[in-house]
């Protein structure tokens, strides 16, 4: 029910098409944390309640993304009742280096800010403005503080060599994402920590870039048609290639987890 941030929690997660989710388990443990903070509880099978749900899921199409990205997402919801709801779509492709708009992030109250939950509508919507004035996504600032992405976790490359992403006690959204593919990213020499990502902060960045479920790891080369340091740098590289390694080998089907 839109509107009622407490009707649902919810998690885009990458499907093979057949029995396997990517990181399934850190989407599920999200799907826990989220929801404690949205006042309810889930059932204590929930995993199977899920995998039972994926039996049954159709493919939504043929894939249409290349190797760096998985064939095909699904919106899982689950609302207090335990009810869990599945919606598979294709996956997208982007364009190298990506473009940004920037929109006023959307404010919810105490525990509801930084969860995926059942009043997402303005973040659909910011997705739509980005679209319709010809970007690829929109980056959502609280002022002129970087709080989120509509799809995404942005990350900066400061000039001072490390990596910055917005803080989630300010409002964004925990990465399973970037849960993945941190340790690869600092294994690269590019150390990662949360920050109050300010506007002279992005102008300044030596690069940046964006993860998502969907989108895996992108590069950003500019925002409100500014450009953003130099695309595709040494951050993108250590991304990309601690991604591919989770694309071959973080796909989990039920006896994953049940073992």
């Amino acid at each position: 029910m839109v509107g009622d941030p407490g009707s649902e929690v919810f998690t885009t997660i990458s499907w093979d098409g057949g029995s396997r989710l990517l990181a399934a388990d850190l989407h599920i443990a999200r799907l826990y944390r989220h929801a404690e903070r949205l006042g309810f509880n889930l059932p204590s099978n929930l995993t199977e309640l899920i995998f039972e749900a994926l039996s049954k899921a159709e493919i939504p199409g043929e894939p249409i993304v290349g190797e760096d990205q998985a064939p095909f997402l699904i919106k899982l919801g689950v609302n207090p009742n335990g009810d869990v709801n599945l919606v598979p779509r294709v996956n997208g492709r982007w364009p190298n280096p990506m473009k940004a708009i920037s929109l006023e992030a959307p404010r919810w109250d105490g525990s509801v800010r930084g969860t995926k939950h059942g009043d997402w509508q303005p973040y659909f919507h910011a997705r739509e403005v980005a679209t319709e004035h010809g970007a690829d996504i929109s980056l959502l600032f609280d002022g002129d503080i970087l709080v989120d992405g509509d799809r995404c976790m942005p990350i900066l490359l400061d000039n001072d060599g490390i990596a910055y992403y917005p803080t989630p006690s300010k409002g964004a959204l925990d990465s399973v994402t970037l849960e993945q593919i941190r340790e690869g990213i600092e294994s690269a020499g590019v150390p990662v920590r949360e920050a109050r990502l300010t506007l002279p902060m992005l102008l300044r960045a030596s690069e940046m870039i964006v993860l998502g479920s969907g989108l895996g790891v992108q590069a950003l080369g500019e925002i409100d048609g500014r450009q953003i340091g130099q695309p595709n740098g040494r951050l993108y590289q250590a991304a990309y290639n601690s991604w591919m390694v989770r694309l071959q080998t973080a796909w989990m089907g039920l006896d994953d987890l049940e073992g």
